[in-house]
């Protein structure tokens, strides 16, 4: 059991613990839920699904569903709420509502300094989170903060499949698709903001993030004048080689590819960065490192610079030596997680002059 220290404020206990929190917030609730399913039906007490969940779902599994979907939406409002309790003296956090290609809104976040410079056009940053469900979380409050900090505006892009902005939302998972498209659109949102100088924006990603940092300068020639890549993903057909079988289903059963390498492979090849490298035009940093089994060097980093360099293509890049953390090196606290960033941070300098 977590207990409250002494003389720690309610606020900031559940700030600390929110995670356990919301852990056992789940626990409590399906419990009950599970204990339904699974007991005889004459043992189940009338009305007392309607206790825990929502009374309009049709089924056990939707009302399940709606439950995780309330508790992602909850938690995303822990972490905002975390952010500007941390730093709400001295960045701005706006939540937006962007239009995308499909006549459609995505959520986002734009940070500002608190005063901004009256007359002053700010260069942008467009921040691009990884991961199959991930969202604005607590790894990159630094980042955000550093960047606010050294002149820069930044559009946080939640894209299509991203999670707590509910269940459409999450569902609408498009890999090299819908998300590449919200992404390009956060950068014309935070473009069109007076404050911003739309010729000087830059976009950095990690993951699945780098992925999508790839194909939206490769989309999109010139509009960025700088592009951060951090272990991205170069190559989809590889990437489905070696992941694990839920994730290869739950990408195969996507819109977007209907079907594996093997069913539609045109699909994957599209969607894959390292096929489009001659379009790229954007000063470009690459990092990585080696002993990454999320995203092998070999088949991804390694490949792309080959590329970039047979292509002539300007860019910068550095493979770390087994740096501690594999793929998520650059979330800790390490010298070569520290290299990382101030390379990271020179090089948006010397493109994008803040």
């Amino acid at each position: 059991m977590t207990y409250r220290p002494r003389g720690l404020p309610p606020i900031e206990w559940l700030r600390s613990n929110r995670r356990r929190v919301a852990l056992a917030a789940v626990a409590l609730v399906l419990a009950p839920l599970v204990w339904a399913r699974q007991a005889p039906k004459g043992q189940r007490r009338e009305g007392e699904l309607q206790t825990f969940i929502n009374p309009e779902a049709k089924d056990l599994d939707t009302k399940i569903e709606l439950l995780q979907q309330t508790l992602y939406e909850v938690d995303q409002k822990l972490t905002n709420l975390t952010f500007m309790q941390r730093y709400g003296d001295r960045i701005r956090m706006e939540a937006v509502m962007f239009p995308n290609p499909d006549h459609g809104l995505t959520p986002g976040y734009i940070f500002t300094p608190i005063l901004l410079e009256k007359g002053k056009r700010y260069p942008g940053l467009v921040a691009v989170h990884g991961g199959y469900h991930f969202s604005f979380g607590e790894e990159f409050f630094g980042y955000v903060v550093r960047a606010v900090a050294q002149g820069y505006v930044v559009i946080f892009p939640e894209y299509r499949g991203s999670r707590g902005y509910g269940a459409e939302h999450y569902k609408a998972q498009d890999y090299g698709g819908k998300d590449v498209d919200d992404v390009l659109a956060a950068a014309d949102c935070l473009g069109a903001r007076a404050y911003v100088d739309p010729e000087r924006l830059g976009i950095v990603g990690r993951s699945r993030g780098g992925m999508i940092t790839l194909l939206a300068i490769e989309r999109a020639p010139r509009k960025f004048r700088a592009a951060v890549d951090v272990v991205g993903i170069a190559d989809l057909v590889a990437y489905m080689s070696y992941k694990p079988d839920y994730r290869r289903q739950d990408l195969a059963k996507t819109l977007r590819f209907g079907g594996t390498p093997a069913e539609n492979l045109p699909a994957y090849i599209e969607a894959s960065p390292i096929t489009h490298v001659d379009k790229i035009e954007t000063p470009l940093l690459v990092h990585a490192t080696t002993f990454d089994r999320t995203v092998p060097v070999q088949l991804h980093t390694e490949r792309l610079i080959d590329a970039l360099k047979a292509r002539g293509k300007k860019f910068e890049a550095k493979i770390y030596d087994r740096a501690p953390g594999g793929h998520g090196f650059s979330k800790g606290d390490s010298e070569q997680a520290r290299d990382s960033i101030e390379r990271i941070f020179a090089f948006l300098a010397e493109h994008l002059k803040p």
